[in-house]
């Protein structure tokens, strides 16, 4: 649990450095639009940190759901979140990483979809 945690709190740290480095040293290199997915990135990433520190002290999951949650979130960052950055960081297009993005969003639905599964059961089963 404390593994998840600790890359629970690097996913916050870096969406506020990757925040302000967007809002300062890109804001003259990128255009309004890609500054604009960017700043998606960071805060998909962000919101899903403030979400996988709920999940993993929430005392209602067990160890194995939580892992699961934590996996799915980790992965629907790592794909859609860092292959925004990429995108607008290097000379990757987005045409040669097309699948990658929506990758990570179905992580991200997939963890939420599991997440709300466990509450289902858990208010059915009372």
């Amino acid at each position: 649990m404390f593994k998840n945690i600790i890359i629970t709190c690097f996913l916050g740290l870096s969406a506020v450095i990757l925040g302000a480095f967007g809002a300062h040293a890109l804001k003259e290199i990128l255009t309004a639009e890609q500054l604009l997915s960017f700043e998606t990135a960071v805060r998909y990433q962000m919101y899903h940190a403030i979400v996988l520190l709920f999940v993993n002290i929430f005392e209602g999951f067990s160890a194995k759901q939580k892992n699961v949650i934590s996996i799915l979130f980790f992965m629907g960052v790592l794909f859609f979140s860092g292959s925004i950055y990429l995108i607008q960081l290097t000379s990757i297009t987005a045409k040669s990483i097309w699948f990658v993005t929506p990758l990570g969003g179905f992580f991200f639905i997939i963890g939420w979809v599991s997440m709300m599964v466990i509450f289902i059961k858990k208010y059915f089963n009372k």
